[in-house]
């Protein structure tokens, strides 16, 4: 929408619950569309208001991309081109990817920042990807599930059970170097912890479906970690030993990045029920979700990119246009969205949501080999 910034995108949803005007967390340099007034594309060379030079870095950037398949639609490109920037921007210089531009979110998730490092690396930014690789091999991940820009742990909230399996996948799509790698490996082989801590919901500590998944980057096979053997097409409940406890999106983990292809008709059935609760905007984390009604934009896209990679591209593109009706006029992907607006319910941009989108764009548009 040419001519709408950033201010009134954010000023649609009331204010109080999304970031300022012009985000003062993120520790790159914020991209010059979200500076100045909205345009349609990037690098445009209109954008009244940017810094001077901004938006010719930005374009320098996002040459180096890897490009789409040529049937991606406009839509795509755009959304592609503008998540990539708003993961630069999340990237420090000492590679510490953090969440959101707000109080709160301008930390250091080990699976956010994973995500973005496998995003960056699959777009062919494998330098960026490294060194936020290389931040996240240093943590101490039994220590806190969120760390500020240093690598200090930030108290309040206990380590989560995906953190190891997302630091080693991030390592693998980084090609990290032998001498991070081989110290981490050697960290997530001697144990790291799934069992009985919270997951990406952040909520009570249990045995959850996305932590085991995470953890088979350890190479222990996943029915050997839960106890429990998923065959044929059933589907794959949230806690382990309790099939009451209904489907949960990050069963698409399984696929991307956590290949664990025995359970995928299982996961395949997962996603479909997932798929099929979908609103206008997308889809809630899981079944039992107690947080609300309003759609989250990283499951949405994590439950496409795992539908893409099963081949059922007509149930993917179906949530990746409820995610664009969840996006802002700028292509900002909130954390959330009112259920019945689609207005943000909360940090907007999330660096999360963005890296997914570039992931599940890829997996719907890869170009072809040549």
């Amino acid at each position: 929408m040419a001519g709408v910034g950033l201010a009134a995108v954010l000023a649609s949803s009331g204010g109080t619950s999304v970031d300022p005007p012009v985000p003062r967390g993120f520790p790159g340099a914020v991209p010059a569309f979200m500076l100045g007034a909205g345009v349609e594309e990037v690098g445009d060379g209109r954008m009244p208001g940017a810094p001077r030079g901004a938006a010719a870095r930005d374009r320098r950037w996002l040459d180096r991309a890897r490009p789409l398949g040529a049937a991606a639609p406009r839509w795509a490109r755009r959304l592609y081109r503008r998540s990539l920037l708003v993961l630069r921007a999340s990237v420090a210089r000492n590679g510490a990817a953090v969440a959101g531009a707000r109080p709160g979110w301008a930390y250091v998730w080990p699976r956010d920042a994973a995500t973005a490092a496998i995003a960056l690396a699959g777009s062919g930014y494998r330098t960026e990807a490294r060194r936020i690789a290389r931040f996240l091999a240093r943590l101490d991940l039994d220590a806190a599930a969120r760390f500020d820009t240093t690598g200090a742990p930030v108290p309040g909230r206990a380590a989560q059970g995906d953190a190891a399996g997302w630091v080693a996948a991030a390592a693998r799509a980084a090609k990290l170097e032998p001498r991070f790698a081989a110290n981490l490996s050697d960290r997530v082989a001697t144990g790291f912890e799934w069992r009985d801590r919270a997951d990406y919901q952040e909520g009570a500590p249990g045995d959850y479906l996305a932590n085991a998944l995470a953890s088979a980057a350890s190479g222990v096979p996943f029915a050997s970690q839960t106890g429990i053997k998923h065959t044929g097409s059933a589907e794959l409940a949230r806690i382990a030993g309790e099939p009451g406890s209904g489907w949960d999106s990050g069963a698409a983990w399984g696929v991307r990045p956590f290949g664990q292809s025995s359970l995928f008709p299982a996961i395949r059935r997962t996603l479909h029920r997932a798929a099929a609760s979908s609103g206008r905007f997308g889809i809630v984390p899981s079944q039992r979700w107690h947080g609300g009604e309003d759609p989250w934009t990283a499951p949405t896209a994590w439950v496409a990119l795992g539908l893409a990679a099963l081949g059922d591209r007509r149930a993917a593109l179906g949530l990746m246009a409820d995610l664009r009706r969840a996006a802002t006029p700028l292509g900002l992907l909130p954390e959330r969205v009112d259920a019945e607006t689609g207005a943000p319910a909360s940090t907007t941009p999330l660096a999360w949501s963005h890296a997914v989108a570039v992931l599940a764009i890829r997996e719907l548009w890869p170009r072809a080999s040549t």
